[in-house]
């Protein structure tokens, strides 16, 4: 389980350090590919694969299926840290999340996801105490 927030420099060659606590849960290889509100989203690579073979199971010509394996397998990334704790992020996922030079990485249960500075603060300064209760009783937990 992934918690917690994380602030982070990407460094001139895209890089960008995954906490140490991420990287023992990450394990070996992961998948890195396009969120939802301009964050990227990295999966355990078992989590990306059952994702997957969820999708696969699906009917091969469904708008929807179709749709949402054209938004996480074509630019996904299966990576590793290298020996620092560095994880290159591609120029085409920085600029989908407009990753500048700061990043907040941050534990999202069963996801981590990497988010440009500014744009995990508009995030947050978007969302009332109305919107969190909304979405904490449509998953059912206001009962």
């Amino acid at each position: 389980m992934f918690r917690g927030a994380h602030y982070h420099s990407v460094d001139d060659k895209g890089r960008v350090i995954i906490p140490l606590r991420f990287r023992n849960e990450l394990g070996n290889t992961f998948v890195i590919t396009k969120g939802l509100d301009r964050c990227l989203f990295v999966f355990r690579e078992d989590a990306f694969s059952e994702m997957e073979k969820k999708l696969e199971a699906q009917p091969a010509l469904d708008k929807h299926t179709i749709r949402l394996q054209r938004w996480f397998s074509a630019e996904a990334l299966e990576t590793q840290v290298d020996s620092q704790g560095r994880v290159a992020i591609p120029s085409n996922l920085r600029d989908f999340a407009v990753i500048g030079e700061d990043v907040v990485i941050v534990g999202a249960g069963s996801r981590i996801e990497i988010w440009s500075r500014d744009g995990w603060d508009a995030f947050n300064a978007s969302l009332t105490d109305s919107d969190i209760s909304e979405s904490a009783a449509e998953v059912g937990l206001g009962k």
